[in-house]
């Protein structure tokens, strides 16, 4: 429901039992304040016709546009480690809903945010929602309702996005013959994770390409009308491309040496390297397909954004993705990516 409902544990029972996430002090309030603090935090009152306090929040999407809708849930120790501070999660719940609207050449408009927490915890909720409202202000996107209740922590975002009917970026119009694009390196985010686990402490660019992802809205609105298809990467590279290429009913061949190749990485030797980049995940940038003819015009928008694209393979007949070795050789990388239900990495 698009309101904020009453925080209240599996069966009816009003509670709000489980630990504090917050460091120091715990500051607990009761329901009705807590939706109060996250709505007001959030600036939820200027997002809709009518959205929090009522049943269903009221949107009118403009003449001329069609409303595009995703949602993703964020799990503690699934999808953030125990710990991570709250305002670097409120910022990614969003983030990763965002990089789905910018995959689609979407212009984001509204949100909706489900919370299941395991204590009401002003402080945590405080410094969650200013994560949240950092990145919702960046990219113009209003909070609109949600729903609150009891149990482990866990996050769902659904955001709506706008596009002009016809231009929104699928993943099954990849033709043979077009160039394979991605916004940025991909690799870095799943190198924390690996430190991380391993009670190391990740690079900075490391850690904040886990923790404060980019959406590449703008780069995915500059794409619109000249890429052919586009996805963001969230369960590794070569996972996603495989979206495409099987929408599509094409192939795609990668080339490891056009692989943007980050600093943060060079210490590997070269299979640990292309592992991360083509099935670490948690990345968020943008892989497209365009044709050769177009990669000119994309790159001359992308530079008025100061953002730039880089080709690493192309799109050939057949099925399923192939990563050719500097020099020749087919590379078969030890996970294709993240497999939702245990398989991957």
């Amino acid at each position: 429901m698009a309101c904020w409902t009453r925080l209240r544990a599996p069966g009816g029972r009003k509670s709000c039992p489980g630990r504090d996430h917050a460091p120091g002090r715990s500051l607990t309030v009761d329901e009705f304040s807590l939706i109060d603090l996250i709505a007001t935090t959030l600036d939820a009152k200027r997002g809709a016709l009518e959205g929090v306090g009522d049943d269903a929040a009221i949107l009118e999407v403009p003449a001329g546009r069609q409303l595009v809708v995703t949602t993703d849930t964020l799990v503690e120790d699934v999808h953030f480690e125990a710990g991570t501070a709250p305002a670097d999660i409120g910022y990614k719940s969003l983030a990763v809903n965002l990089s789905d609207l910018a995959a689609m050449g979407a212009d984001p408009a509204w949100y909706l945010l489900a919370l299941t927490l395991p204590t009401m915890n002003a402080e945590w909720c405080r410094a969650f929602a200013l994560g949240m409202h950092e990145l919702a202000v960046d990219c113009g996107i209003r909070l609109v309702g949600g729903d609150l209740t009891s149990g482990p922590l866990t996050i769902t975002v659904t955001a709506c996005g706008l596009v002009r009917p016809g231009t929104a970026l699928l993943r099954s119009g990849a033709r043979v013959g077009d160039v394979i694009g991605i916004s940025g390196p991909t690799g870095l985010a799943a190198r924390a994770v690996l430190e991380l686990k391993d009670l190391r402490d990740p690079a900075p660019a490391c850690l904040r390409a886990l923790r404060r992802p980019v959406p590449r809205v703008k780069l995915g609105q500059a794409l619109g009308g000249l890429a052919n298809s586009c996805i963001d990467i969230s369960d590794g590279l070569l996972a996603d491309l495989g979206h495409i290429v099987k929408a599509s009913g094409v192939g795609a061949v990668v080339e490891l040496a056009r692989l943007p190749s980050p600093a943060e990485l060079s210490d590997l030797s070269d299979e640990d390297r292309w592992d991360l980049q083509l099935g670490g995940g948690d990345d968020y940038e943008l892989c497209f397909t365009a044709a050769p003819e177009r990669w000119e015009e994309i790159n001359g928008r992308l530079k008025a954004l100061g953002a730039k694209v880089t080709a690493i393979g192309k799109v050939v007949e057949g099925e399923g993705c192939s990563c050719l070795r500097p020099g020749g050789g087919e590379y078969r990388p030890r996970s294709p990516g993240y497999m939702h239900g245990g398989v991957g990495t």
